[in-house]
């Protein structure tokens, strides 16, 4: 199912009363979730994902805009009739009903026509804990299952209406680490199979990049970019969007670009004939892989220590330009790091250097 969101706008009163203005949470939602496609809401904490979520299940009327699934409005449409399964972060199951009795449940709210025997019931429950692989668990209680199988009893209970659309709201917050790796996998798998279009809010960019076909990231209810996960991160469109996504995240130093060459304080680490003419203070961000050691290399850092992490190791180093706390190069395990009276130097890989305007933060072209 195609979901379209026009202009989609969302207030809420201020409460803070010395404030007039209203809170946006969501400010002029205007692109298309292509149908059968995983869709990750990306942003910090607060940026409004969980609004723009609850906008398209119905639990939010939103101030303008239109929602449509498919060619149909649904702006107006209470939740139960939109045909969406939604699944918390808190998984909330019903302690006292089995895992059988859980998935069953949106089931035996079904009136009319909709209305199914037992047997079809009993059928669709047991279709649905196969496609989450918790088939052999339907007899337990929810105290009884580890968190991960809790989530999965959350996801079975979600689609055994096989909705038209699936909505995943921090689902894998409440996991281990391992846990969530796992759990995240199952999901791709699960979308995959039932090519049910879905949309995934998390703050957790591995995540998102990891599963969505699409990113969409977020910050204080704007839209910022979306596109494939590997296009956002090679080619942010602004400062923002570079910082958020990718860990460790980007090295950003403070630079100036002068007769065609990018500049971080009076060395120049890398030449810019295209920006010819353009001169100007600019940020420049390198990506932790973009950095190779050369000791006759133009940038040159101070050196703090090395992090080995097996197939990599991450050199810790610092710059009086560094806008932040330290720099972290990524670099070939096998390579070796030999720092001259506690200086190291780097040359720079020109696809991983990205530049920005120092005051609209906006990504300037190379």
């Amino acid at each position: 199912m195609k979901i379209v969101l026009q202009h989609l706008t969302k207030r809420f009163p201020n409460r803070n009363k010395k404030i007039k203005e209203d809170v946006i949470a969501v400010n002029d939602f205007d692109f298309e979730i292509p149908d059968g496609k995983l869709i990750g809401l990306l942003g910090p904490s607060g940026c409004g994902k969980s609004t723009a979520l609850n906008l398209i299940c119905g639990l939010e009327k939103p101030t303008e805009g239109r929602i449509l699934f498919g060619d149909t409005d649904v702006t107006e449409l209470p939740p139960e009739h939109r045909g969406v399964g939604l699944v918390f972060q808190n998984y909330a199951l019903y302690p006292h009903l089995t895992v059988r009795e859980n998935i069953r449940f949106p089931l035996e709210n079904l009136r009319g026509s909709k209305k199914l025997s037992k047997e079809v019931m009993e059928e669709k429950v047991l279709e649905a804990a196969k496609l989450v692989q918790i088939e052999e668990l339907l007899d337990r209680r929810p105290s009884e299952m580890s968190g991960g199988q809790q989530q999965r009893v959350a996801i079975a209970r979600a689609l055994v209406k096989r909705p038209q659309v699936l909505l995943l709201d921090e689902p894998l917050s409440n996991l281990d680490a391992r846990l969530r790796l796992q759990t995240r996998e199952e999901l791709k798998r699960i979308q995959l199979e039932t090519g049910i279009t879905t949309v995934f809010v998390t703050h957790d960019q591995e995540e998102a990049m990891s599963i969505s076909d699409t990113i969409v990231v977020m910050k204080s209810g704007v839209l910022q970019q979306m596109g494939k996960p590997q296009e956002i991160y090679d080619e942010p469109v602004n400062l923002f969007v570079a910082k958020f996504l990718g860990t460790p995240q980007i090295n950003v130093f403070e630079g100036k670009v002068k007769d065609g060459k990018i500049y971080i304080g009076d060395s120049a680490v890398l030449n810019a004939d295209s920006l010819k003419g353009a001169d100007g203070e600019v940020y420049v961000a390198v990506r932790p892989e973009g950095f190779v050691v050369d000791s006759n290399g133009p940038l040159k850092c101070n050196f703090l220590n090395r992090e080995v992490m097996g197939r990599d190791t991450s050199v810790v180093a610092t710059h009086p330009l560094f806008m932040g706390e330290n720099i972290r190069a990524i670099i070939p395990s096998e390579e070796e790091i030999a720092p001259v009276d506690g200086c190291v130097g780097f040359s720079l890989k020109p696809s991983k250097v990205r530049v920005f305007d120092r005051v609209t933060e906006e990504r300037i072209s190379l």
